[in-house]
């Protein structure tokens, strides 16, 4: 039996299907070594052990002697060898199983069959309780767009962590929603949930009177010549790629109700998936590119995220771009789309990457070569001062008590009741458990001694040392006024339209995104910073020369990059 994890949260990243198409994919054309090049820069060495399939379109403008559209792909894995994965192959996508949901909820409001405007309840069976706020309803347009207040998962006991969703049922789905209240009205504040993408999967399916696996068949997979894709029905000709952990662990596969599963059960291969983000770009066959079409246009909303319909919409230098990821027990992936350059990237990975902040670095660059391309984590030894500053007992925030000892030249880490774990160190200056996925991620309070965050399952928690026996460390030195000064600038944060204004204001550093106030931030280490009280990490990038070019700021489980302007 795998060893329990210290924390054991069913999450679909920030988070479909299927295909009944029984023909075997064509032969995939040869690897793009410009691409191949750039996917071996971000990757190979990388401690993760993860292999990625990527794709990169970039169709041709109009009037074009050849209207076909440019396909680059490649393939590769941390230890040099991609024969683990290849065209044949299916991913799991996860949430980006969310914007096909979408596609179908849009073809049912231009069929006259749906209007976002509608309540859920009448897409539910009659007496389903559903909450409201003071008679405000939940609506069908707060379901696409994370708005709608219910929590992120349904408050149903998890049968199996292993494969979270396997044993969820609509009826458990709909019992639930008697127990759950709303906080603020719908509409009002963006929160990520996965029960809400649950339940319009159900209302879509069950409003079109059909499966829907068969329904996304029908209208998704067929048309666009996806015969790889899949949840249940496996096509011939296609193999289901392996799931790891970022410790090369195998993990299993994650199963989903049929009716639920446009919550991100879906399986696809590269090909696959780069004939959707062809469609998201305008190459489909109607009446689906009208559709899709719709899915694409902004909805506003109280909240002020900017959103479409399940996509997520960031600015990357003036365009708009669409862009969703998506992450399950053993695979990360990413679709972008900007459709004012005409392209289209795809990322997809046997290895869940939610902890080490996902492919949001590497999508970035393929569809912007100007962002900074991230390299790759490699393992490395963990200084001995800070292993001994660490030892210790701790609490986490919103979780359990830790202990860490040393263990040799490094960490390990145990939980109450749990056994103890043994931790590697990467070039990033992070530590994590080789027995699960998690990430310790060692910071500096304002007197100079050491504290972590603790990222796992999509969630951050910060440590506060509990012990009486702490070491004594001497206060770090404050960077001076001209080291602070490397760091001001401009951060257009993606994937929002959010912009973060970094500054030196007497002898402090501090950061303002925009339309909210400045806050102050805290030297962490080199080129980390924190915000404690908003729970706000900061780690600036450099260059090959050494200046700083950009930051990822990682917050609540999320983390948004951005380059310096």
């Amino acid at each position: 039996m795998r060893p329990r994890p210290v924390l054991a949260l069913p999450l679909l990243a920030a988070a479909v299907l299927f295909g009944s198409a029984c023909a075997a994919p064509p032969p995939a054309a040869a690897p793009d070594a410009g691409l191949q090049s750039t996917l071996d820069a971000r990757l190979r060495g990388d401690r993760s052990g993860a292999c990625m399939a990527v794709g990169v379109v970039d169709m041709a403008p109009e009037g074009a002697p050849d209207p076909s559209p440019r396909v680059r792909r490649a393939y590769g894995c941390a230890e040099g060898d991609a024969a683990r994965i290849g065209p044949d192959s299916a991913f799991e996508i996860g949430s980006i199983s969310k914007t096909m949901t979408a596609t179908l909820l849009a073809g049912l409001v231009l069929d006259g069959k749906a209007r976002l405007d509608d309540p859920l309840s009448a897409y539910l069976p009659e007496g389903t309780p559903v909450p409201d706020f003071e008679g405000q309803p939940i609506l069908l347009r707060h379901l696409v767009t994370h708005t709608s207040g219910l929590p992120v998962l349904p408050p149903i006991p998890v049968a199996d962590a292993g494969d979270p969703y396997a044993a969820m049922r609509p009826d458990d789905l709909l019992q639930a929603l008697g127990r759950v209240s709303l906080a603020q009205a719908p509409g009002s504040k963006f929160a990520y949930s996965n029960y809400a993408s649950m339940l319009l999967s159900y209302a879509v399916a069950r409003r079109a009177g059909t499966g829907l696996e068969a329904l996304l068949d029908d209208r998704l997979f067929t048309p666009l010549g996806m015969e790889g894709a899949h949840v249940a029905h496996r096509p011939a000709g296609v193999v289901e790629a392996q799931g790891h952990m970022p410790n090369g662990q195998a993990v299993p596969a994650w199963h989903f109700d049929d009716a639920l599963a446009g919550v991100g059960g879906v399986r696809a291969t590269l090909d696959d998936m780069i004939r959707y983000a062809e469609a998201g770009l305008g190459a489909a066959p109607e009446p689906l590119a009208s559709a899709m079409a719709l899915t694409r246009q902004p909805i506003e909303t109280a909240s002020g995220r900017p959103i479409a319909m399940n996509w997520m919409r960031m600015q990357v230098d003036g365009r708009d771009v669409l862009a969703h990821e998506g992450g399950t027990g053993g695979f990360s992936s990413l679709i972008a789309l900007d459709p004012a350059r005409g392209r289209g990237v795809v990322v997809l990975s046997d290895t869940a990457l939610t902890a080490l902040g996902g492919l949001g670095g590497l999508g970035l660059h393929l569809v912007d070569e100007a962002r900074p391309l991230p390299g790759p984590r490699t393992a490395t030894p963990a200084p001995a001062a800070l292993v001994d500053a660490l030892v210790g007992d701790w609490q986490l925030e919103g979780g359990p008590a830790l202990t860490l000892r040393r263990r040799g030249d490094g960490l390990e880490v145990q939980a109450p009741g749990q056994p103890a774990f043994e931790m590697g160190h990467d070039s990033a200056g992070d530590f994590y458990p080789l027995a699960f996925d998690a990430l310790l991620s060692p910071t500096r309070t304002a007197d100079g001694h050491h504290a972590f965050n603790w990222h796992q399952g999509g969630a951050v928690m910060p440590a506060r040392r509990v012990d009486a026996s702490a070491p004594t460390q001497p206060a770090s030195k404050a960077p001076s006024a001209g080291a602070l000064a490397e760091y001001a600038g401009r951060y257009p944060l993606a994937p929002t339209d959010m912009l973060l204004t970094v500054s030196v204001r007497d002898g402090v550093l501090q950061a303002q995104a925009s339309g909210q106030g400045a806050f102050e931030l805290s030297s962490a280490g080199k080129d980390v910073f924190t915000a404690r009280a908003f729970g706000i990490e900061i780690r600036f990038e450099r260059d090959a020369q050494g200046r700083v070019s950009g930051l990822a700021l990682h917050q609540g489980g999320n983390v948004l990059r951005g380059g310096k302007q």
